[in-house]
């Protein structure tokens, strides 16, 4: 168990266990999305950032086709040999790891007479929290591999062999926002992503020039992607855009939704209804970010919350209460963040508020007789990168 992951301490690990230092350590990012919530999948706009909060791979190749692989929080090795990487052969956390090598091959990397590694994982991004701890294994994995292997695949094609990795060998049916943010992002800067046109451009937020910092409130209710209320909600989008006869919800504005409030049924139109509300939110957060800085976009950001509450059903009482406790002591705006059913919220606020507001939401958990919540800061960063 390593108590504060870092490069070092990562490599330091990898040699206890293999009685030498790793030949890298690779790291990629969690993320927070600012806004634009289960856009990404109907290939809409989102705005997410990289965050501090990082998952370290240590990596060495092996002289066999084996692939074993550690964490510093589950030490007994995971082992899938590059013959044998498909879904039906991986589960449990190490699919995010076995994933993206499958995923790799998928995509048309020649996996033939190629040797495995040995990789230890350390992480500081909270695990069921919204914040994507996911993707930083993915995305850690992946440009390690990259690099190893020389393969000298570009970062866009990385973000697709994780997506791949993340909806194939996992089985969670997400979009590719997280990985997007999390091998795109920069440091003060959001990444504007927009999936059809597949760009993603970073937007500085400015949050230390106005004296703000964005608060996470870990609920510590954990969700799975994998089941349940992902997917039925990803299918009802689907569905909604069939029956307005477009290819995906991108394709409606709000000028359309009168019209399917008449196609559709109560609760696809809600779904429906969301998606194309959250696509306008997102476009006008980079704008008013840009032209008149972070402290106008509060409205933006409640507004987001309300829609998943109401129209999309992914939030519970506890984000709720998050969300109104942090605006009723003062932020500027909050909404939950990540896919719902559990997870995160954020809180836009003064930068010499965060320990009032913090303590109030622990105080009103308490009250309501939920879990305590993990509250803590987090500032825009750099994506994944190679650290040792």
């Amino acid at each position: 168990m390593i108590d504060i992951p870092s490069p070092e301490s990562t490599a330091a690990a990898f040699a206890d266990v293999h009685g030498a230092r790793p030949v890298g350590v690779w790291s990629a990012p969690g993320r927070v999305n600012l806004i634009g919530e289960h856009t990404d999948y109907n290939d809409g706009l989102v705005f997410p950032f990289a965050i501090e909060r990082r998952t370290w791979a240590a990596v060495s190749p092996r002289q066999d086709r084996i692939v074993s692989v550690r964490s510093g929080a589950m030490p007994d090795a995971a082992e899938a040999s590059l013959d044998a990487l498909g879904p039906e052969h991986v589960d449990g956390w190490s699919a995010y790891v076995f994933g993206v090598l499958w995923a790799m091959g998928e995509r048309g990397v020649d996996l033939t007479g190629r040797t495995g590694f040995d990789i230890l994982l350390t992480s500081d991004v909270p695990l069921g929290a919204g914040l994507s701890s996911s993707a930083a294994i993915e995305c850690a994995v992946a440009l390690a591999v990259n690099d190893l292997w020389e393969l000298g695949l570009s970062r866009r094609e990385l973000i697709y062999i994780c997506q791949l990795a993340e909806n194939g060998a996992v089985g969670a049916p997400t979009g590719n926002m997280d990985q997007t943010a999390s091998l795109m992002g920069v440091a003060g800067h959001g990444v504007l992503i927009d999936v059809r046109a597949e760009t993603a451009d970073p937007v500085a937020l400015h949050f230390g020039d106005e004296d703000l910092e964005l608060l996470v409130i870990d609920t510590r209710v954990h969700h799975e992607h994998a089941t349940g209320g992902y997917g039925e909600r990803r299918r009802s989008c689907e569905d909604g855009a069939s029956a307005m006869g477009v290819g995906s919800l991108r394709d409606l504005t709000e000028g359309d939704l009168p019209r399917a409030a008449e196609v559709l049924d109560d609760v696809t139109f809600r779904r429906v209804k969301h998606v194309v509300t959250e696509n306008a939110r997102v476009a006008r957060t980079a704008e008013v970010v840009a032209k008149d800085g972070p402290r106008a976009i509060g409205d933006l950001l409640v507004a987001s919350h309300a829609s998943m509450r109401d129209d999309f059903e992914i939030s519970v009482p506890e984000l709720d209460l998050a969300v109104e406790t942090a605006l009723a002591n003062g932020a500027i705006g909050a909404r939950m963040t990540g896919g719902g059913f559990g997870g995160a919220a954020i809180a836009l606020i003064d930068a010499n508020r965060a320990e009032e507001v913090g303590h109030a939401v622990e105080q009103a958990f308490a009250d309501a007789g939920f879990t305590a919540p993990i509250v803590f800061v987090v500032n825009p960063s750099d994506g994944a990168h190679r650290d040792l």
